[in-house]
């Protein structure tokens, strides 16, 4: 941009732009071109030279000529056929005439090669060579320009008969008048003689006349096919002239013309065509010049008069008395050319009024207009600038025509606008008639306009039509930025943060293995929302966003996923020690984990505090961005399972371990089908007589692999609900089941299933199916008890009241599992109607060292006591439990201290045994206690 014309600098079209010169012939053009120049070479030789011998001159004079109109006639005709369109009749008259030209020419090969005669003065021949003319004086007529106004069809008429009577006028005087007044000579033989000039006449008329009217389409063609015409007229009429034809034979060089003319008719319609737009494209110098065409068309009729005068003045230059036929003709001329005239000024004084109105009406359209129309010159100068710039740009039209384009241009934005100006340029305006621009516009308010033009090429410079885009632009970039980025947190969403993941991981950055992205989730944020409401959530979420992004460096990313999801994107410095960049980026992780976990004052003045579990993943050679962002998020929920509020780092046996857990979860969709799980029931024993009071029962799977998994194991790789639900369902009508055919064999020990509230509540297991259940199988009044396996604080405890009632009144017993575990356990004991109560294992196991924990489960049996409840301690593993529970007043234990799980064979003989032997006061001696672990606690093989 050195110069300011250099925004509209043209580069030569075809000029490595990419696209073919239009004129320049395909290569099957080229050829079937070469082909046809050598033919008619290779004929005018041999017509030069006479064939070599008469018999074969007279045949190629004749047949030759009579195949090659032939050929003509095929060509056009089949195009005709083919071809659809507004020139389809030309080109079958064009066909017709040229048959009628082959047989002609066979009548005459007919007298002289076969007969070997000399053709009659009236033949057969005559008559074709007559028909010739007219088809092809019509198909002229079809592939002209068609006049839209009656003026125009009159001045087409009095332009062929003015080229017409002063062809007619100069040829009488030279050569017609003579035969005309031929002596001797019969009327009929002088008409004929007459008709060949006279029609040629026409025909050449028609073919000047048209070489000025013809249309755009198929323009390549059209011009051809005049040609041919041309050359078959010049022929006809050197032979028309008597010197000529009396000295005539078939096979001279005469008959070179004609063979030329019939073959180049029929290469005509399949000739190379350019594209009609393309020649209309200006280019060059010539973009100013009038079409030469164009001025040969206006000097037609005047031409045409000097013809006529020239024959006028030939006949007084030889002494010669005036024919009245060339004066009639003279005058006739002369009266068409006045007409015309007379026309010609009629029309232009109403195309000039109609030019007037036009160009006011468009002055109008332009001054009125809001959109900024500017006209600029090949050297970048602004030429003409619309009266709506000082309301769009903010200054006078007048101050800037005469500036430079190149100078009210951003200078970020011009380096894009030369390259649009240039390409645009170089491209054919038939394939890109215009294009847009959109850049930054300085406004006379000293700011800059986001303008949007539409520019069309005009004259070597261009016209650009301009409108003030800024608010649609600003509107646009809100639009962006709302897409990417969190409404709440202003934060970038996940999307945005995926984006700048992957462009971290391409280009320069593809080899750094000191990126990073933290994976961050608050710890205890749905407590929050749940105690103090959604806005206090949000508040809390707004302020540890601020926190998050005030704490990444400048070139970093801090992004929120979503809920109370973070993540950060920790860019690399390029440094090789990898050591050192892990604990840098770990000690990031640490103080932003203490920066998260710091108190919030939200909700006008409550503090509240979370945490925040942050999984870290450092990228590795060829690794895409979803891996990267899935082993942060692994690395997230391992540090949210190792007890949260902390940091750990990507592990890829953590990948390993999902993959497991992934193939077990989909091994357990059919293991429930298939017959993998088992029922297993284990004894609740009597403390005081160590009887058999009830059964717990309890679901294994053993898989196809052969492993046993307990149900925390099992149901721990699994977030289906529905699955859980049907396993459920399961277990309670297979324990059911079997508790009614022990039943019937005599062993009338209820058996106790575990449900959780949630479930119960929700109806997956209706009231009435557990009644029809019972009456189904027989199961005595009191031979099922339901465990209440839930502490979730969100439960409905006057819909579980109700329920449990209801269950009650079945002669089902409730007994409330894990009591001591959950802050709602007092809260529940006070509202439901428990008939047990299942102490839980967080106080049996440590109940014989701890002197703190034996006060508080002798509380809590002594408080089950005072309610008349029946107590049952859980996950009794070891004799000195047995002797401390019993001792604290517990009734009822189970636990590997009695018996592990037992399936139905050794269930049922432990029925009849009906007695386990109860420990007596044993001392308690370190090291000497057995190694027996609880039921829960299952050994599993490893996977």
């Amino acid at each position: 941009m050195s110069a300011p014309g250099a925004v509209l600098t043209r580069r030569p079209v075809g000029g490595g732009s990419g696209h073919p010169d239009p004129d320049r012939p395909r290569l099957g053009g080229a050829f079937a071109q070469v082909a046809l120049a050598l033919v008619c070479a290779g004929y005018t030789t041999g017509a030069s030279l006479g064939w070599g011998s008469p018999r074969l001159a007279l045949f190629m004079g004749d047949f030759g000529l009579s195949a090659a109109a032939f050929t003509a006639a095929v060509s056009c005709f089949l195009y005709g056929r083919t071809h659809r369109g507004d020139t389809r009749p030309a080109w079958l008259l064009f066909a017709f005439s040229s048959f009628m030209a082959a047989s002609g020419n066979a009548v005459w090969g007919w007298y002289e090669v076969v007969l070997r005669t000399e053709v009659p003065d009236s033949s057969a021949a005559d008559l074709f060579f007559l028909l010739f003319a007219p088809p092809a004086i019509v198909g002229l007529l079809v592939l002209a320009k068609k006049p839209v106004t009656r003026a125009g069809w009159v001045c087409l008429g009095l332009d062929a008969w003015l080229i017409g009577g002063s062809l007619l006028t100069l040829s009488w005087s030279l050569a017609l008048a003579r035969t005309a007044h031929f002596e001797g000579e019969p009327v009929a033989q002088a008409a004929l003689a007459l008709a060949y000039p006279l029609l040629d006449i026409v025909l050449v008329s028609m073919v000047l006349v048209l070489h000025f009217r013809r249309s755009q389409a198929n323009r390549s063609a059209t011009n051809t096919a005049i040609a041919a015409l041309a050359l078959t007229v010049l022929c006809d009429a050197l032979f028309t002239s008597p010197l000529l034809r009396e000295n005539y034979a078939s096979g001279q060089l005469l008959d070179a013309g004609w063979f030329a003319g019939s073959l180049l008719l029929a290469y005509a319609p399949w000739g190379v065509r350019r594209p009609p737009d393309t020649a209309a494209a200006p280019r060059g110098p010539w973009l100013h010049s009038r079409p030469v065409a164009g001025s040969l068309a206006a000097l037609t009729p005047y031409l045409a008069a000097a013809v006529c005068t020239l024959g006028i003045l030939y006949n007084v230059v030889e002494g010669r008395r005036v024919d009245r036929v060339v004066v009639l003709t003279g005058c006739t001329v002369v009266l068409a050319l006045v007409v015309r005239q007379g026309i010609m000024l009629l029309d232009n004084i109403a195309l000039t009024h109609e030019l007037a109105q036009k160009e006011n009406h468009f002055r109008s359209l332009v001054q009125g207009s809001s959109d900024v129309i500017m006209i600029a010159a090949p050297t970048g100068t602004l030429r003409y600038v619309s009266p709506a710039a000082s309301g769009v740009y903010g200054r006078d039209a007048d101050d800037l025509i005469g500036s430079e384009l190149a100078s009210l241009i951003h200078p970020d934005d011009l380096g894009a606008v030369v390259h649009e100006v240039r390409r645009f340029l170089a491209v054919s305006p038939a394939d890109e008639p215009t294009t847009r621009i959109e850049c930054r516009f300085r406004s006379g308010r000293g700011d800059w306009l986001n303008v949007e033009s539409t520019v069309n090429r005009h004259q070597g410079g261009l016209i650009f039509n301009s409108r003030d885009v800024t608010e649609r632009v600003r509107l646009q970039a809100q639009l962006q930025h709302n897409a990417e980025h969190d409404p709440l947190t202003d934060l970038p969403n996940r999307a945005l943060f995926t984006r700048r993941v992957r462009q971290a991981l391409a280009g320069r950055r593809s080899s750094d293995q000191g990126t990073a992205v933290l994976f961050i989730d608050l710890d205890g944020f749905k407590g929050v929302n749940d105690r103090l409401g959604h806005q206090a959530g949000d508040d809390l979420l707004v302020q540890a966003a601020r926190r998050l992004h005030d704490s990444v460096r400048a070139g970093d990313t801090a992004a929120r996923l979503g809920g109370d999801e973070f993540a950060a994107l920790i860019l690399g410095d390029g440094g090789r020690d990898r050591a050192a960049r892990r604990n840098q980026v770990q000690e990031i992780a640490d103080r932003l984990r203490l920066t998260l976990s710091q108190p919030y004052r939200v909700d006008g003045g409550n503090e509240v505090r979370v945490a925040a579990s942050i999984g870290v993943a450092f990228a590795e050679p060829g690794i895409e961005a979803g891996a990267l962002l899935r082993n942060a998020d692994l690395a997230m929920y391992r540090a949210k399972a190792a007890g949260k509020d902390r940091v750990e780092l990507y592990a890829p046996q953590m990948q390993a371990e999902v993959v497991r857990r992934t193939e077990l979860a989909a091994r357990l969709r059919t293991a429930l089908h298939e017959g993998e799980f088992a029922l297993l029931h284990q004894p609740v024993v009597d403390l005081a007589t160590g009887r058999i009071s009830a059964v717990s029962a309890q679901a294994r799977w053993r898989s196809s692999q052969g492993i046993l998994f307990t149900p925390a194991e099992y149901l721990r790789v699994t977030d289906d609900g529905e699955r859980t639900a049907e396993l459920g369902r399961w277990l309670f009508e297979e324990a059911v089941e079997q508790a009614a055919e022990r039943a019937g064999i005599g062993h009338r020990t209820p058996v106790s299933v575990r449900l959780s509230a949630r479930r119960l509540l929700d109806r997956s297991l209706p009231l009435g199916s557990v009644e029809s259940l019972l009456t189904r199988h027989g199961l005595p009044s009191g031979s099922l008890i339901v465990e209440l396996a839930d502490s979730d604080p969100r439960t409905s405890l006057d819909e579980l009241e109700q329920r449990l009632v209801a269950l009650r009144r079945l002669g089902v017993r409730i007994a409330l599992d894990g009591f001591g575990s959950g802050h709602v356990a007092i809260n529940a004991l006070r509202r439901l109607p428990v008939d047990i109560l299942k102490l839980d294992r967080g106080l049996v196991e440590g109940v014989v060292e701890s002197a703190r924990l034996r006060k508080i489960t002798r509380g809590v049996l002594r408080i089950a006591g005072e309610l008349g409840m029946r107590t049952v301690a859980e996950g009794v593993d070891v004799p000195e439990q047995v002797v401390a529970l019993r001792a604290m007043g517990c009734s009822h234990a189970q636990g590997m201290a009695f018996s592990g799980p037992l399936d139905e064979y050794r269930l049922r003989r432990a029925l009849v045994r009906d007695e386990y032997p109860l420990p007596g006061a044993v001392p308690v001696r370190a090291g000497n206690r057995p190694q027996i672990r609880s039921n829960n606690e299952t050994p599993v093989p490893p996977t």
